[in-house]
């Protein structure tokens, strides 16, 4: 098995700054799918709110029965302390598991508003109807807070390369030291990365400057953008997991080259010295 996970927003919504094709049809998320079990994927990324995604995934495990993925899941904001057993339950049922790798709060402001949640969790967690509890986070400081809450076994962040090492690498060293398992997501940075100088994008031209970097990067180690952003972060020793969302089987093909890629020391250092002033440009749920 390998270190990828696999989002399936793709699959039940039409997500992405660089998607022109859509939301893949059942039969195509059901090749990706294939293709990313075969090649060694073994867990989904997945949430009530990313349309019929979780449909997606168990109707896949019900015509295929000898496939069975690790889901990771989130719980919606408005979620209340009476509801979440019941939520929890129609999650496996529509997702065709006997259990929950993880269950996420989508957000750290959800998570500070539920906290009362936690009692139940705990319990269904003795249970084995979740395997760990987590939290999706944006920022340092909610990285900080969840490094006191020993109920928080993973956490979720952004990183990539210019969310990279420089701003998360000592904070990622404090939550191996707690014991917690820590998943990254935003590799791509939501195709920011693959954007041509003459779009028409604001958040492209306020980055132009890291972005032509990472383009000189690539050229110097003689490796597509893709390889270099998704191996830059798997080889990362303190990421366990680090999520990938595709479009399509040969889009997964592209990224799981990635596995096989080596960047030089001296690349990871220039990637490293990259140092985005106004980190609100790194997080796209503030993009207009």
């Amino acid at each position: 098995m390998n270190k990828l996970i696999l989002g399936t927003v793709q699959m039940g919504l039409t997500y992405g700054i660089n998607n022109t094709a859509g939301k893949p049809s059942f039969e195509n998320s059901c090749d990706i799918l294939s293709k990313a079990f075969e090649s060694g994927i073994d867990t989904l990324d997945s949430a009530e709110a990313y349309g019929n995604a979780h449909q997606v995934i168990g109707d896949f495990h019900r015509l295929n029965p000898n496939i069975k993925f690790n889901v990771v899941t989130k719980i919606p904001h408005n979620t209340t302390v009476d509801k979440i057993a019941e939520k929890i339950n129609i999650y496996i049922n529509d997702l065709n598991v006997d259990y929950l790798e993880a269950l996420l709060f989508h957000s750290f402001e959800s998570y500070q508003n539920n906290k009362q949640i936690m009692t139940v969790l705990n319990d269904l967690k003795k249970q084995g109807i979740i395997n760990h509890i987590g939290v999706s986070i944006y920022t340092n400081c909610q990285i900080e807070s969840l490094l006191l809450d020993d109920n928080v076994t993973v956490v979720q962040m952004p990183f990539n390369l210019l969310d990279n090492e420089s701003i998360r690498g000592d904070l990622m060293k404090k939550l191996k030291e707690k014991g917690k398992i820590i998943h990254t997501r935003s590799a791509f940075l939501q195709g920011l990365f693959f954007k041509e100088n003459s779009d028409d994008n604001s958040i492209f031209h306020k980055l132009s400057n890291e972005l032509i970097a990472i383009k000189n990067i690539a050229n110097e180690e003689n490796i597509s953008i893709s390889n270099l952003a998704l191996s830059y972060c798997l080889n990362q020793g303190n990421i366990d997991q680090v999520l990938i969302g595709v479009d399509s089987v040969g889009q997964l093909i592209e990224n799981l080259k990635a596995l096989n890629c080596k960047i030089q020391s001296k690349a990871i250092t220039k990637i490293n010295s990259l140092k985005v002033k106004d980190l609100d440009l790194l997080n796209p749920s503030l993009w207009k």
